[in-house]
């Protein structure tokens, strides 16, 4: 008996559909340590999001990559020419260089200035009158070179073209007027905002921990836990170390309430309050520790970067104990 035409049709087209590659692209958010004196005065951290389908058409306006093209970071920092984001290609975001092949294996702090430097001339001048970081505040070199400065752990997940054609019309269509509150509108909240366009609702302020305030780590957490009800986003933990050289190795971000403990805020805030120190220890014993699976994170070197748009799982710089930490069941 022969089977019939539409039937060969449908399986025909069933594998055809097998055989061909998946439409996937990266997205993820890259939890930076605390650097320099943050690390001792306010130790929570930076945050940014990376996309590996949405490349910068200006520092100010999103477009879709070309081929060959790594993908942007998108960051919100204070005092920057007036925006309240800008957009970067990954490498000279990481390592303030057009190629991977020229990043250093070690640097110095004039090596840092020099690379920092370069780039800005041929690339950052739009900005305007916008001054090198000071002793306290912080200025266009933030942009740049990140990972001269800080360990970043990448937390990558799957986004659909879909999703990113969206998101590059809503950014470009909305007023980039930056009104910086490290209370209210600090970059995590910018990360909470952008991962809440992706994944609706999944990402909100909390009265406990951290009394409201919304911290790198806190949102780095609700991914992860995001994820395991979620697995479909195949959530995977990479780690993208500090270059040697120019600054010793940083902290992992903390909660806000882990960080008036580590700091020692909370020594003057028990003689004044004893009831508010009290309510800063319950709560970062009961909710504000977070646990990041960050201790397996398969290591990223600036060769490999292209792995972090690839979706695959590498096999580069695994550590002795495993190879990168997938996020899917489990704690």
């Amino acid at each position: 008996m022969s089977i019939p035409r539409a039937v060969c049709l449908f399986i025909g087209f069933g594998l055809a559909v097998a055989a061909c590659p998946k439409d996937r692209a990266q997205g993820a958010l890259l939890l930076q340590d605390a650097d320099s004196l943050a690390a001792i005065a306010s130790p929570l951290g930076h945050q940014s999001l990376y996309f590996a389908r949405i490349c910068a058409a200006s520092l100010t306006q999103l477009r879709r990559c070309a081929p060959g093209e790594l993908g942007v970071v998108i960051s919100r920092h204070s005092h920057i020419a007036g925006y309240d984001w800008l957009a970067l290609p990954v490498i000279p975001y990481l390592y303030s260089v057009e190629d991977a092949s020229q990043v250093p294996a070690r640097v110095d702090g004039e090596t840092v200035h020099r690379l920092r430097t370069s780039y800005h001339d041929a690339h950052l001048m739009s900005l305007g009158d916008v001054p090198e970081s000071g002793h306290v505040r912080r200025g266009w070199d933030q942009l740049i070179g990140a990972a001269y400065e800080r360990r970043i752990y990448a937390f990558r997940f799957e986004t659909t073209p879909q999703q990113d054609d969206a998101f590059i019309a809503w950014m470009n269509a909305a007023a980039n007027r930056g009104h910086f509150s490290i209370l209210l509108k600090n970059c995590a909240d910018f990360s909470s905002d952008i991962l809440n366009f992706y994944f609706p609702g999944a990402f909100r302020r909390h009265i406990v921990p951290d009394g409201g305030l919304v911290t790198p780590r806190q949102v780095a957490y609700e991914l992860v836990r995001y994820a395991r009800k979620h697995p479909e986003i195949r959530l995977t933990v990479l780690e993208i170390p500090l270059v040697p050289g120019y600054h010793h190795r940083g902290r992992l971000g903390k909660t806000a309430v882990e960080s008036l403990i580590a700091s020692g805020y909370v020594i003057p805030i028990g003689f004044l309050c004893p009831y508010a120190a009290g309510a800063i220890v319950a709560d970062y014993l009961l909710w504000g520790r977070d646990p990041l699976p960050v201790k397996d994170a398969a290591v990223l070197t600036p060769g490999s970067m292209a792995i972090l748009a690839t979706g695959d799982r590498p096999a580069v710089n695994p550590r002795p104990t495993g190879g990168p930490s997938e996020v899917g069941s489990g704690r």
